[in-house]
């Protein structure tokens, strides 16, 4: 059994929060660069240049790609092998994340209460981790820990595996779920995902990456719908799924949405499915829409 001090994931965390704020994925980048490549439309081309200039002026000043720093979606894989001391893996990494954010001066987006918008600070995550009081706001001050949404799987090995998905709003709030009959055909399924996308339209800051989870429970394919956006968008593994993203990519873009929603071809970055085996009476199907700012980090302890 390997240790791990719960100060290595905290200080491992606190690097993620900085790294995937000021560091634009290289697929994406790459993508936004081919996007850039193929273009016709003048002010599409602008916007472009504009969102890559962007993404190198963040990365060499250590400035956030975008001010929308988003609620820190985190997954974690934590090898059967590996024991954490010293603290707990939740109270590390929220706490890592609440360092990473202050250092980088990167913007509190986050309230305690999502009804009343407000509210006094949270119950400490664990003996030691101290709150204070939110600001007349409520959001909540960088005093401690952040609330990240954490979902864990355990592995084979000794290691700890952090991927860090900062997960901005603008987007998030046009994600789109349904509870499909099984007997739905593949064209009802593609229009779904069609209508999602036209439905963010400039809203969501085009152009997207798109996360589908299918399959599961409802939830399930939420989570891998959101999961599926730390894919690399250009590396494929299944070629079956891979000719339904390439086609759906394809799809999107004749939408004609175009980058920030003025026109153009580029409306889609990537499409990623991940799926998973389901009840024989359902057929769920998420969409996770992600901006052109997708970012994600990854540390191994």
């Amino acid at each position: 059994m390997r240790e791990i001090k719960a100060d290595k994931v905290r200080d491992a965390a606190a690097d993620l929060a900085k790294e995937a704020n000021f560091v634009l994925r290289k697929d994406v980048l790459d993508a936004l660069k081919s996007a850039l490549a193929k273009e016709t439309d003048n002010r599409a081309r602008k916007i472009l240049k504009a969102i890559i200039n962007n993404a190198e002026i963040a990365k060499k000043e250590k400035l956030a790609i975008c001010q929308d720093t988003g609620l820190p979606v985190v997954f974690g894989e934590i090898g059967q092998e590996a024991r954490i001391t010293g603290g707990s893996l939740q109270g590390a990494i929220s706490q890592g994340l609440e360092l990473g954010y202050a250092r980088g001066n990167l913007r509190r987006s986050i309230v305690k209460d999502p009804l009343s918008r407000g509210g006094s600070g949270f119950t400490p995550l664990e003996a030691g981790c101290r709150r204070q009081p939110s600001d007349a706001s409520g959001v909540l001050p960088l005093t401690g820990f952040i609330p990240a949404i954490i979902h864990t799987e355990i592995v084979k090995g000794d290691k700890i595996k952090l991927s860090l998905l900062p997960k901005g709003f603008g987007c998030e709030n046009k994600s789109q779920i349904r509870m499909f009959k099984p007997t739905a055909s593949i064209e009802e399924i593609k229009r779904f995902i069609l209508e999602a996308v036209e439905k963010a339209g400039p809203d969501a800051c085009p152009p997207f990456v798109l996360g589908i989870g299918i399959g599961g429970t409802q939830d399930y394919a939420a989570f891998l719908a959101k999961k599926a956006l730390l894919k690399n968008i250009v590396h494929r593994s299944q070629l079956t799924v891979h000719r339904l993203e390439k086609e759906l990519v394809k799809k999107i873009n004749n939408l004609n949405i175009g980058p920030m929603g003025l026109g153009g071809k580029t409306t889609c970055l990537g499409v990623n499915i991940l799926s998973y085996p389901t009840h024989i009476a359902g057929l769920p199907v998420a969409v996770n829409i992600s901006c052109h700012a997708l970012r994600s980090a990854v540390k191994i302890i």
